[in-house]
């Protein structure tokens, strides 16, 4: 018996499976679909990394797992203040978290090194560029206290930093709660519903926060001047009355001004 050929077989039972263009350019369904944002990494997948590692280690396992790339990622919570996996798990004091993120590539920084103990390579670093000890991380968070996020663990780094002077952090003016009230309010830039900002008091200090977004902490600097967290070269201005209260945001060059509403 006559058998037919081998690729006339192949030909007529394997199933079709390339993608190939139609007619508006688009694919077939066997092409995924491709993220406006490719070849970067998703954003969503970036901020939920960056976010989770704060707290959660098995969400950080998965994420990364899945995508070893990820644990490089940061993360602009706005103004600039970026954030990395492991800038986040350091100024929590999570070690396992930043274990696991410079096992899996993460670089690390002169502020893990001190949240995680490493007393020689925070010298060495300080060292090489004398000052830098004065450099806040992620939300302007002091070096300091990375060391106290680190616990037992990090005493003896703790204790350097300390008489060494100068890692605190970025020094802010005094603000009464009064203050804070009297500039409280929802300020308007456009017509939109999310043209606005709107400024809170929480835990004893100011809130930023633009609709849809996370709320920045702001420091003050005297005269109705601060900046915030994360941007210390950022300027938040308020002036004007009670009854005509507007802010301006400098950045460092006029980015918006918004009116306050009237009874807000």
């Amino acid at each position: 018996m006559k058998h037919p050929p081998l690729r006339r077989t192949f030909l007529k039972f394997a199933p079709l499976t390339l993608a190939l263009p139609n007619a508006s350019g688009a694919t077939t369904p066997d092409q995924p679909a491709v993220s406006a944002a490719f070849p970067t990494q998703s954003p969503d997948l970036v901020r939920e990394l960056v976010t989770v590692a704060h707290f959660n280690m098995k969400r950080i396992r998965e994420l990364v797992e899945a995508r070893p790339a990820l644990a490089k990622a940061s993360w602009d919570w706005g103004f600039g203040d970026w954030e990395t996996a492991l800038g986040a798990a350091s100024h929590m004091g999570n070690r396992d978290i930043a274990l696991y993120l410079l096992e899996k590539g993460a670089p690390p920084t002169l502020f893990s090194a001190t949240m995680l103990g490493g007393l020689d390579a925070v010298k060495a670093l300080i060292a090489a560029h004398p000052g830098i000890q004065r450099v806040t991380g992620p939300h302007s968070i002091s070096l300091l206290s990375h060391a106290k996020a680190g616990g037992a663990a990090a005493i003896d780094v703790l204790h350097y930093l300390d008489n060494l002077g100068g890692a605190d952090g970025t020094p802010s003016a005094p603000i009464t709660e009064e203050e804070m009230l009297a500039l409280a309010g929802s300020y308007t830039f456009g017509v939109g519903p999310a043209e606005r900002v709107d400024i809170s008091m929480s835990k004893g200090q100011l809130l930023f926060t633009r609709a849809g977004t996370m709320g920045k902490p702001l420091f003050p600097l005297g005269e109705r001047v601060f900046y915030p967290a994360g941007s210390s070269a950022v300027r938040i201005r308020f002036s004007g009355a009670a009854a005509d209260m507007s802010l301006a945001v400098h950045d460092p060059d006029l980015v918006l001004t918004a009116r306050r509403q009237v009874g807000k």
